[in-house]
């Protein structure tokens, strides 16, 4: 039989076989929103789900979901809370783990931007969550009366920003390299952080600020689930 991994986020959900020897085949994206059940291929099924709605719409499929309580791989979660630690970082910490030196942190940037330690004896240490930078264009639309939302750019701003549209995007996305700068900074000083991994679906925009950063494949994420489910 056929497995096939599934990595439900916020905004987009990613598909793909699994291979032998430990691969992926092609990613299919879909947008989390409208995925259902029809969407499935048929065979073993195991995922990560940062969405509940989603478990329950995909409830009658077997699917496997990981999370910090099941997870066959590497990493120890049991010396912090993880009841409410999401899916996604469980399978980002199992990746880490099984294939960069330790200590080391992931920090993923999608809807969300999210960082995962693990340290030199493979126990998960937490990390931090904050909002990236389509949310915050977004929050600072919605909760405003006046500030537009204006589109992602893809370069790093070089000045302060001349208007109001400029202006947000400096805050914004200079803001989020300075908070992951800072992240880094945090983990290095305290925990002795050797690896850097930089992930996610916004990871392009971020990579020319961290160039001393790892640049996993894009399952980087479905192969951390493939080891949490054992597989």
């Amino acid at each position: 039989m056929k497995r096939f991994l599934l990595d439900i986020g916020n905004t987009h959900t990613v598909l793909a076989e699994c291979l032998p020897g430990g691969g992926t085949g092609p990613l299919r994206e879909f947008e989390t929103e409208s995925f259902a059940a029809r969407d499935l291929p048929q065979g073993e099924i195991a995922a990560v789900c940062v969405v509940p709605e989603m478990k329950t719409r995909l409830a009658d499929r077997g699917i496997f979901f990981a999370d910090a309580s099941n997870s066959r791989g590497a990493v120890d979660f049991t010396q912090i809370d993880c009841t409410t630690l999401g899916a996604d970082r469980v399978a980002n910490a199992e990746a880490l783990a099984a294939f960069y030196p330790l200590p080391g942190i992931v920090i993923d940037c999608g809807t969300a931007v999210t960082m995962e330690l693990v340290d030199e004896k493979n126990i998960f240490r937490g990390g931090a969550i904050a909002p990236g930078r389509a949310l915050m264009r977004r929050i600072l639309n919605t909760a405003t009366a006046q500030l537009p939302e204006i589109p992602l750019s893809q370069n790093i701003p070089e000045d302060v920003g001349n208007g109001t549209v400029l202006s947000i995007a400096f805050g914004v996305d200079s803001g989020c390299v300075g908070m992951i700068r800072e992240f880094i900074s945090v983990a290095k000083k305290k925990h002795g952080v050797v690896s850097v991994v930089l992930t996610g679906g916004d990871a392009a925009f971020f990579r020319p600020a961290f160039p001393e950063a790892a640049a996993p494949a894009a399952d980087f994420t479905l192969r951390g689930l493939r080891i949490a489910a054992g597989w």
